[in-house]
């Protein structure tokens, strides 16, 4: 469907009325009204459910409306009157749907049967449950299982995950891939090496303590808007907030909040970031380092003149290892090369550093800003070792804080989603269930990819998600998928995934968070973890989309039950009609973290996993917090010496989660009806010779051979940094390569993905035309 492009800057605060004119918006385009909106006040409290979007935490004493803008856009979407029906897919060849975009796929509404694809009317038709489960299960026994992928996006429940991953050990395979591996398992590489544990430290308390907050790589206006509210209060106690992100994003800038009727009426909006820097992509290791450099010279100057130190030292000696190689490399650096990767000044780094140092607890606030890059891992690790400079892991008002995206993207690590078995209590599994648990790791997301481009996969199991649209290398990838035997997707709506069929598909449409799921035993509860690793229960209360839907965990069961006949003793159909089974399971396999889990999963705020590393207990292979030192300072995979390559971020909007296009408004940015836009500092724009308004199209920069383009995009002048070009996510995916991840990880680079830049031929735009952008 052509839309129209519309571009003007936007210089609104967030949240205020903007936000609560994007609610009615939605709230109408989805036909949510009565019953449906009356679920919005259950949202994100202690008996109420957790939302279907991110994953910010729950807090103990709720605002009235626990709910942000995305939030309630995901609470719309899922509670939609819009229906999807079998009658929708007779009218449609699967080959017309993948035409369509992905915003107007899923606008179809909720799926409403279980439908099986037909090759030869390229139709899908309705199939009864009972037939998909035992289609899919004799399947199933015909492969080798460590040709089977089990992939898991973040939104699956505890319960839901973990007997997933049971399901798939129990068939005999680790290729548990997951959303995580897309976005924050450079967390999860990257955290245990400093301090012992793969999550953040932080708490919500720990908002209301600190006095400085610094902030990588992380946009709270569009991918956590709840974060807003602590944030809020924090800048008007005074504290300085440091943000750091080559985009400078509304969220971080001013704030008004809805739930406060004088700060709307009077449009007075908190101003939130005190100083606002906008690096390089995968500059951040360079400006780190820079305040790492600063940090020492204060702390230099402290000494000579007698006074107080700028480092802890006392911390450093007692609790921390590797500080003196991690010192010797800050000292040997050159001012000269950290400005050149940083891409900031000398002056605005030392700026940034004097505050840090005079701030007696300070909390470090990252996303895939960091995560998302060649060196991420080095990312991460040099903005733990700020904090470990200064002592601020282990105390009341200090941590790192990873924010995750996925609802319960955390929660699912934690029960068993995993591809490398030295993660899981495996032994422990197999005498609880009585099989012999698989040793062999399995794929993750990449490594998934690699296996399908070498046929080296024969199905594909997904628990939710749109797999195929969110990984790198679409061109590649999509042919690729097609040669697949078997694919099954247990989901909510149509996505782009379900179109691009193997040889036998199965669309099984599952119920959503937020409607009552009845079993056997009565109406049933749900859990998820949260960012902050605190552990929370989910009811739903609304009518069920249609009476063909079956719960998540009923799907897993009965899968399981079809393909493993009776290979273990697992007790599906006991753990489908009483869910708290499910928990008391989860609780012997792990008794540390979710011990009397039944008793505890309504605690007001949620109840916490304990964390070694928030009580200064590091379980790290030195057994201290370790000072790591980067391998380099630019952790982009772009050469330094051609300057006509730049560096790509791909990004949400802020009508978006994740592959989810909730419609073509990104408010803060100003950009309205079309997402096939790239974003450029208006100097590189006529250093090459190009118009604001053209047509143009990127191309990657990578040295396996393989061309990858992206065309038919219209150029904005923004205030992006020199070298550096914005766009969107999925669409941009194509062009990010599958070889381009992170090096421990494997996380996709895509926020420093090197592209050129050419018009598009015959574009008369580029000669002087007029731009073809409506004003707003």
């Amino acid at each position: 469907m052509s839309r129209p492009l519309r571009h003007h800057p936007y210089d609104a605060p967030s949240g205020g009325w903007g936000s609560m004119q994007s609610l009615v918006r939605h709230a109408s385009r989805q036909q949510v009204w009565g019953s449906a909106l009356g679920e919005l006040p259950r949202q994100n409290k202690p008996d109420g459910f957790m939302c279907v979007s991110c994953a910010w935490a729950k807090p103990a004493e709720p605002h009235a409306a626990e709910f942000c803008e995305n939030g309630a856009k995901a609470t719309f979407w899922e509670l939609t009157s819009k229906r999807a029906t079998a009658d929708f897919f007779a009218r449609h060849t699967t080959e017309e749907l993948r035409g369509w975009e992905d915003f107007d796929l899923e606008n179809e509404g909720r799926l409403t049967c279980p439908m099986r694809h037909d090759p030869e009317t390229d139709r899908y038709l309705p199939v009864s449950w009972d037939e998909a489960f035992a289609a899919i299960g004799r399947r199933l026994k015909t492969f080798d299982p460590d040709r089977v992928v089990f992939y898991a996006s973040g939104r699956a429940s505890l319960e839901a995950s973990y007997m997933y991953q049971l399901f798939a050990r129990i068939y005999g395979t680790n290729n548990l891939p997951d959303s995580s591996n897309m976005c924050h398992e450079t967390t999860s590489k990257a955290l245990p090496k400093s301090i012992g544990v793969p999550v953040g430290t932080v708490e919500l308390d720990d908002f209301e303590h600190t006095d400085c907050i610094l902030a990588f790589g992380q946009n709270v206006g569009s991918n956590a808007p709840r974060m807003l509210h602590p944030l809020q209060r924090a800048a008007e106690r005074g504290v300085s907030m440091l943000v750091f992100n080559p985009m400078r994003e509304r969220g971080w800038l001013t704030f008004v909040d809805p739930q406060n009727p004088a700060q709307m009426l009077s449009g007075r909006p908190t101003r939130l970031a005190s100083r606002y820097y906008q690096p390089r992509p995968a500059g951040d290791i360079a400006v780190m380092t820079g305040m790492a450099k600063t940090l020492l010279a204060l702390d230099d100057a402290a000494q000579a003149a007698g006074e107080p130190r700028v480092l802890d030292q006392a911390f450093i000696d007692e609790h921390c290892h590797g500080f003196e190689d991690f010192e010797r490399m800050v000292r040997k650096t050159g001012w000269d090369e950290i400005e050149r990767n940083a891409g900031l000044t000398r002056e605005a780094i030392e700026d940034a550093g004097r505050i840090y140092a005079r701030a007696e607890r300070a909390i470090a606030i990252y996303g895939m800003g960091l995560t998302q890059h060649r060196l991420g891992s080095d990312s991460v690790g040099m903005l733990v070792n700020l904090l470990l400079m200064r002592g601020h892991i282990g105390r009341i008002g200090t941590g790192i804080l990873p924010v995750r995206g996925h609802s319960n993207v955390q929660g699912q690590r934690t029960v068993g989603i995993a591809d490398d078995p030295a993660l899981v209590p495996i032994d422990r599994l197999g005498e609880m269930y009585g099989f012999a648990p698989p040793r062999k790791k399995g794929f993750t997301t990449v490594e998934a990819c690699e296996a399908m481009l070498e046929d080296g996969v024969d199905a594909f199991i997904g628990l939710g998600g749109n797999f195929l649209r969110a990984v790198p290398d679409h061109a590649r990838m999509e042919p690729a998928w097609g040669r697949l035997k078997l694919a099954v997707h247990v989901a909510t709506r149509l996505n782009r995934s379900h179109l691009v069929t193997a040889e036998e598909t199965y669309l099984l449409p599952c119920l959503g968070r937020l409607e009552e799921d009845v079993q056997a035993g009565g109406p049933q509860v749900v859990t998820m973890e949260d960012s902050t690793a605190h552990i929370h229960a989910s009811r739903g209360r609304a009518r069920p989309a249609s009476p063909d839907l079956l719960s998540e965990i009923r799907i897993v069961a009965e899968l399981a039950k079809a393909t493993l006949s009776g290979a273990a003793r697992v007790p599906w159909d006991d753990w489908v009609a009483d869910y708290g089974r499910i928990r008391d399971a989860i609780a012997r396999t792990f008794p540390e973290d979710f011990h009397d889990m039944n008793a505890r999963m309504f605690t007001p705020g949620g109840f916490a996993r304990p964390l070694a590393a928030r009580d200064r207990r590091w379980n790290t292979d030195t057994g201290k917090a370790n000072f790591r030192t980067p391998a380099a300072l630019n952790a982009s995979f772009d050469p330094d010496d051609d300057d006509t390559v730049f560096r790509l971020i791909t990004l949400r909007s802020n009508d978006q989660f994740n592959t989810t296009i909730y419609g073509y408004r990104d408010r803060f940015r100003g950009i309205d009806g079309s997402r096939m836009v790239v974003m450029m500092n208006p100097d590189d724009i006529a250093r090459m010779g190009l118009v604001s308004g053209a047509r143009v199209a990127l191309t990657t920069v990578a040295e396996d051979g393989i061309p990858r383009r992206k065309a038919g995009l219209t150029l904005l002048a923004y205030d992006v940094p020199k070298g550096c070009l914005a766009a969107y996510y999925p669409e941009c995916n194509v062009l990010v390569p599958l070889s381009h991840h992170e090096r421990d990880s494997l996380t996709p680079a895509a926020k420093s993905v090197p592209v050129r830049i050419a018009a598009e031929v015959g574009d008369a735009r580029v000669r002087g035309g007029r731009p073809q952008i409506e004003a707003m």
